[in-house]
């Protein structure tokens, strides 16, 4: 059977990034913060790809209010933030005041920290004190693996029908499809198929970046 998507080499992955958006020097600045801040951790950023992928995704679906758990430094949020329906919100997940101290700054130079709303507090915790009506319009999941349950049964009930849920790192590097060898992998292989049988949505996975799962409220 013929393979139908294509492999990234690093030249074509650079080439994929240079062709996205136009380049931005705030961006530049906080992707080269954080690697050399947090070298040992800056993979747990998202890729120079996902950053124009989330705000388009945000302009189309004129989302007014958002939901982030996995926060880091901040180039997500910011990539949410900044295509936010005017008078919009997006809440933000972390347990982090190190990684989050990065972001904020960065937020404000972009002039958008009045549209995040940062709760440093485990996100299930934050999550289940939210209120319980449908009004979410776009949610992003990139945090612990092994919560990724926990917060996708939190989330789902408060979507809007329509809403979509983006959940990142799903394809654990191609590591997937092998007997998990870690608790990492192990709790996406429940996950994935946990959300494949889920009648409450409509979701795929995208082999974009570590995989990016879909996810249509019905």
């Amino acid at each position: 059977m013929a393979f139908k998507t294509i492999g990234l080499s690093d030249e074509l992955h650079a080439y994929v990034v240079a062709h996205g958006a136009a380049p931005d020097p705030l961006v530049a600045r906080l992707t080269a913060e954080t690697r050399s801040a947090l070298s040992g951790l800056a993979n747990m950023q998202i890729a120079p790809e996902q950053a124009p992928f989330l705000t388009i995704v945000t302009k189309l679906m004129k989302v007014n209010y958002a939901v982030e758990v996995g926060t880091f430094t901040g180039l997500s949020a910011l990539s949410i933030a900044r295509a936010l329906a005017p008078g919009g919100k997006l809440i933000c997940c972390d347990i982090s005041d190190e990684f989050t101290s990065i972001a904020r700054r960065y937020w404000h130079e972009a002039g958008v920290d009045d549209r995040i709303e940062l709760r440093i507090a485990p996100a299930a915790e934050t999550l289940a004190a939210m209120p319980t009506e449908p009004r979410i319009d776009l949610a992003f999941i990139d945090a612990d693996k092994t919560g990724y349950p926990t917060y996708w049964n939190e989330i789902v009930p408060r979507m809007r029908q329509g809403g979509l849920i983006l959940v990142d790192n799903v394809l654990r590097g191609g590591r997937i499809v092998d007997p998990p060898t870690n608790p990492d992998d192990a709790a996406m292989v429940g996950f994935n198929d946990m959300v494949a049988a889920d009648q409450r949505v409509e979701a795929m996975i995208v082999p974009f970046a570590d995989g990016v799962t879909m996810a249509l409220k019905l």
